[in-house]
């Protein structure tokens, strides 16, 4: 029943995705591309954290050196759409190179050293003014086109990255790598013993760790027309994607997306009204989904649907 579901379930929200712009304003459109990228982060980190257990912080090192690359390119002349991809090669690249050092520790030494990362590269981008902009940052080139056309132009590019992300979690999932990348959570050494290569799978996991939200750094800098290094490298935008995988189900396909709409909603009704707690609060919700939600809502929904419509073990399997 679950399977017979799924698929009709995912191509009515598809659905509502790609004629949401018809229906809603530009608040309305703003919050959805929002939400989606929201969506990348959450599936990118669900690779390294969710899937092969490893918590990393380096989220915001991948956003804001995508989101330079592709500022420094839209401002030499690279048209907006390649400055995305090339955000995404510098990413990938700097995280395959930071994780052959990096992946060598475990827990929380890995945890700590990842989140040294932003904060370092924030200090080089601002002592670098000549190439960066330094603190003052930097402007992107301005599209010429109508307001509505933008902000529709920049959902559907959103919906398109997120869509491929979503859709390299399906493959990796059903993939041997994604059998690897479980065994490494289970039991690094024993995964080892087994054969698998496990420094090659979590580097692998690693740079699809970065890719994607290095794609999504540079549309965002696209997307605002200006980036400096407190926003682009802000502590918040590596903790965000925890709180997201962690609220909908680490370790699932659609975990982070579900938990990206509800850490959305939940960032509009409360978390905007309580800036100065809003740290606190993101710690304080990652301690409560530990303890007390471990499967996220995705494996809590799922469960209970189950008991209130009387579905067996058999009946699902079936």
């Amino acid at each position: 029943m679950k399977r017979a579901f799924a698929p009709l379930l995912m191509l009515l929200g598809l659905t509502a995705l790609v004629v949401l712009p018809l229906a809603g304003d530009n608040y309305i459109i703003r919050l959805a591309t929002n939400m989606l990228m929201y969506s990348v982060l959450g599936l990118s980190w669900n690779f390294i954290g969710g899937y092969t257990g490893y918590p990393s912080f380096a989220t915001s090192a991948f956003f804001g050196l995508g989101a330079y690359a592709g500022a420094i390119s839209q401002g030499h002349g690279v048209p907006m759409v390649l400055a995305w991809g090339i955000g995404a090669v510098v990413a990938t690249s700097f995280a395959g190179l930071l994780g052959f050092v990096l992946l060598r520790l475990r827990g929380h030494y890995f945890a700590i050293a990842s989140l040294v990362v932003a904060e370092v590269l924030r200090e080089v981008v601002n002592s670098a003014t000549d190439f960066t902009g330094g603190g003052m940052g930097l402007n992107l080139p301005i599209l010429r086109i109508d307001v509505d056309r933008l902000a529709e132009l920049f959902y559907y590019s959103m919906l398109s990255l997120a869509l491929i992300t979503l859709a390299t979690t399906v493959i990796v999932s059903r993939h041997r790598l994604g059998f690897g990348l479980r065994c490494i959570q289970q039991n690094e050494d024993a995964a080892n013993i087994l054969g698998v290569d496990t420094t090659l799978y979590k580097n692998f996991a690693f740079m699809l760790s970065a890719v994607f939200v290095g794609a999504a750094g540079a549309f965002y800098a696209s997307w605002v027309n200006y980036i400096d290094p407190t926003d682009v490298f802000d502590i918040l935008l590596s903790v965000q994607p925890i709180v997201m995988v962690l609220l909908g189900g680490p370790g699932t396909v659609f975990g982070p997306i579900i938990g990206a709409v509800a850490y959305l909603a939940l960032e509009e009704i409360m978390l905007s009204n309580l800036l100065s707690f809003h740290s606190g609060l993101l710690g304080l919700i990652i301690v409560i989904l530990i303890f007390f939600l471990p499967n996220g809502l995705f494996g809590l929904s799922w469960k209970r649907l189950k008991r209130w419509m009387g579905i067996s073990s058999a009946e699902e399997a079936a």
